[in-house]
Formats: structure tokens, C-alpha cells, sequence
């Protein structure tokens, strides 16, 4: 997650970090981590349902007041929001406090709660450029990622892959994502090739690996070490595109159809039009496509070192320092 990211880039420069957060992801990883974790009981703005809407609202005027409290309680310096909807009150709470305000941007274009907050922040990072949002307010940083593995070797041994043999590294999202899940198995059921695939949580227990060459998984732990150990990684575009390059590794590149704003595909056409990615639309995911993509790729070394040199070169392995920097500097008040 972008925000441990940059929480340990803060620790590591000796600055206290403490969590504000919901009922979702935050709920494990931020423990997990070694970070305190006070939670507010918010929701998403539900744009079909009003009196959902009506709901979330309540909810979030009570939880800016409990924000206030937690930021004179905890003596805060700066406030850094990650973009979610926990953001909004406790960003709302940071200006009527009149702490310093830091937002981070990890997709291609501002979501609700960073629009309603930008005008309120002293910095907005980005992880990409974004039209329209310039000026000494916003910075490109690149989205915040965990170190990146840097032996190869150990990675390979550690997911028992041959010395020589090539690897095709599928995922999904948190969940998993069906459509990639379903024609990954059946396109690649032939050991021609080791595959590990992260299926995720929500399909691991109905689907099964074709052969003794298909690592399926509900989820990878060492993330990092799978994407060094891969020759090809086949995917969604959401902000492990990130992790991917930092990793330099080359992709096949399937945009979540229905993500807000369609910022997947514009994720993947980043990738695409520096020659780091083939991409394949989601409605367009059958077998036979898939596997001849992938075949073609594995079958041009030439091709897949251009891809691995093109994605190498998007990579911004500092942007959780890049971010930590511009906190420290709204806290103390100067300028990074």
C-alpha cells in the first residue's frame, strides 16, 4: 500500500506516524505493519442511492469531528491523505485544526476525495501527470512502493522455478479478477512455460491449476520477488503497473473495465506507448488471444529486452521518500 510506503520512509527519517483509517484493508496491513491504527466509522458516497448518500454524509460530519479530537489529542504536525474516503473528514478536520495538509494521487486522474480536499492542501503528489493539475501546489512523485527486489536468483528459488526456464506471472487485484483468472488457466495449460498465479481470495476455491507447471495461489506474499523472478508478468493496470516497473518487467496488460474513470486504460496506454506493454481489453480476454500474446512475447528475446529496458525506464523507485519529503517540509513549514 503507498501510504506503509511512505510511513516507513517517514520513520526511517524519525518522524511518529499514526494511521487513521476504516474497516477495509487498513484494518490488517497498518498492525501488521507496526503502526497505531485509529479507526472512523465512514463509507464511500453512493451516487444511485440517496439516502445511502444521505448516510455517508451523517457518517462523515461525525467522524471530521472525531478527527478534530484525534489531531489535538495526538499533537499532529501535518496530515497526509491518501485519497480514500477516510481522507475526506480527516483532511476537513486538518484545515479547521490548521494543520498542513499533504494529499497523494495514485491513479491517473484526482478522485472525489482529493478534488474536495485539493484546495485545502499544501501539496498534491502525483503518480502521473495529470492535465490541468500544475503549478507549485502539485509535484510529480510517482506513486509510493515497498523497496523492489534485487536478486534474482533467490527470487527464482524461492518459487522453485528452474534455472532456465521462463515464467509468466499472473494477478489480479486484492480480489482477483475473474476474466484473467479463467483465460490464464486455459491458455496456458500446456507446460510449455512455469506460471505463478495470484488468483486472489474471492475465486482461488473454484478454479484448478492445469498441471504440476501452474503455481496457483490466492495471494502472493512476496510480491516483489515474484515480479524480479518473472519474465512476463500478465495483468490488471491498476498501481501495481508501479511495482512492475520498478521491477523492469515487461507486460501484458488487461484494464478493469469498470474502473473509476477508466483509469486502467489510461494506466496501460502509459505503459503501452513507452513499449513496456501489449495491451488487451478485457471484453476482447479469450484463451486463444491471451495465449497467443504471450507466446509471441516469450518466443522474441530481442522484443522482451526492449520491453524489460522500456519498463525499467518508467520506474520511480524514490517516490515514497519523494512524498515523505514534502510532508516533513509542510510540517516544519518549508518548502522540498
Amino acid at each position: 500500500m503507498p501510504a506503509l510506503a511512505v510511513a516507513d520512509a517517514l520513520r526511517a527519517d524519525g518522524a511518529d506516524v499514526v494511521f487513521v483509517g476504516g474497516e477495509r484493508a487498513e484494518a490488517e496491513a497498518v498492525p501488521a505493519a507496526g503502526y497505531e491504527l485509529h479507526r472512523l466509522r465512514v463509507e464511500g458516497l453512493s451516487r444511485r442511492n440517496p439516502l445511502k448518500a444521505a448516510r455517508a454524509v451523517w457518517r462523515a460530519a461525525a467522524a471530521t469531528r472525531r478527527a478534530r479530537r484525534l489531531l489535538r489529542e495526538l499533537e499532529a504536525d501535518v496530515v497526509l491523505g491518501g485519497g480514500g474516503y477516510v481522507a475526506v473528514p480527516v483532511g476537513l478536520a486538518a484545515r479547521r485544526e490548521r494543520v498542513p495538509l499533504v494529499l497523494t494521487e495514485a491513479d491517473s486522474h484526482l478522485g472525489l476525495a482529493n478534488r474536495l480536499l485539493a484546495p485545502f492542501a499544501r501539496r498534491v503528489c502525483l503518480a502521473f501527470p495529470i492535465e490541468g493539475r500544475k503549478g507549485e501546489k502539485f509535484r510529480v512523485t510517482g506513486r509510493p512502493i515497498p523497496p523492489p527486489a534485487t536478486d534474482r536468483a533467490a527470487a527464482r528459488r524461492r518459487f522453485d522455478i528452474p534455472r532456465d526456464e521462463a515464467m509468466v506471472l499472473v494477478f489480479g487485484g486484492s480480489l482477483g479478477a475473474r476474466s484473467i483468472n479463467q483465460a490464464a488457466i486455459a491458455a496456458f495449460a500446456e507446460p510449455h512455460f512455469f506460471v505463478l498465479h495470484a488468483a486472489g481470495v474471492r475465486d482461488f476455491e473454484s478454479l484448478t491449476a492445469p498441471g504440476e507447471h501452474y503455481d496457483l495461489r490466492p495471494y502472493i506474499e512476496d510480491f516483489g520477488e515474484a515480479l524480479l523472478a518473472s519474465d512476463l508478468v500478465v495483468a490488471r493496470a491498476g498501481g501495481s503497473i508501479f511495482e512492475i516497473a520498478a521491477h523492469g518487467r515487461p507486460a501484458v496488460l488487461i484494464p478493469y473495465p469498470d474502473a473509476t474513470a477508466d483509469h486502467q486504460t489510461t494506466n496501460a496506454q502509459w505503459m503501452e506507448s513507452a513499449g513496456a506493454a501489449v495491451v488487451l481489453a478485457d471484453d476482447e480476454l479469450m484463451p486463444m488471444r491471451l495465449r497467443e500474446t504471450v507466446y509471441a512475447l516469450l518466443d522474441d528475446p530481442e522484443r522482451l529486452a526492449q520491453m524489460r529496458a522500456a519498463s525499467q525506464s518508467l520506474a520511480r523507485p524514490a517516490a515514497a521518500r519523494a512524498v515523505a519529503a514534502q510532508v516533513l517540509a509542510a510540517a516544519d513549514g518549508s518548502d522540498a
